[in-house]
């Protein structure tokens, strides 16, 4: 069983599914679903839509280069039948997907704190400007250099007219 790649999104395309456009040129492009297939056709760049691998990749949300992926890789050279060899690799599959979640988690959790760092900038920025809502009256009286300055304004009432309402 033989699975593809779709050409814009890079999701895998199982034996029996998806689109298949064949240009004049004889070059193959395989599409998961109708979705993919007029996104190609819009002439959309996949790099550019949000949604698609090759976007996640190139604006670092998901890893790129590790060395897991070297046993995921296509290989177009067939490879003699090795029993031996076959059960070490049925062996290690278990492992290998260990060590790949873990990683993912690892550049997860450094992706996302690089935004916890600029939240807690930015909360703290909100407390230095707003620091009267947040402390007590009392300690406010207190400590002078907490709170701004007096200023006096003089209010002015105008004089309105008592004109009864029309009806």
């Amino acid at each position: 069983m033989r699975l593809e790649k779709c050409w814009f999104c890079s999701s895998t395309i199982y034996p029996g599914h998806g689109i298949q456009f064949v240009r004049n040129d004889a070059k193959i492009f395989r599409f998961c679903r109708s979705k993919c297939h007029k996104n190609f056709k819009m002439k959309r760049n996949p790099r550019k839509v949000k949604w698609t691998k090759a976007y996640r990749r190139l604006h670092g949300k998901d890893m790129t280069q590790d060395s897991t992926f070297e046993f995921e890789r296509k290989r177009n050279r067939p490879q003699r039948y090795d029993r031996i060899n076959t059960e070490k690799v049925l062996q290690a599959i278990p492992k290998i997907s260990k060590v790949k979640a873990t990683r993912e988690k690892a550049h997860i959790t450094k992706r996302l704190s690089v935004g916890k760092i600029n939240r807690k900038k930015g909360d703290r920025r909100e407390l230095e400007q707003s620091i009267s809502l947040v402390k007590a009256p009392s300690v406010l009286k207190e400590d002078a250099t907490l709170t701004l300055p007096k200023q006096k304004v003089t209010v002015s009432y105008a004089q309105t007219e008592n004109t009864p309402m029309e009806e």
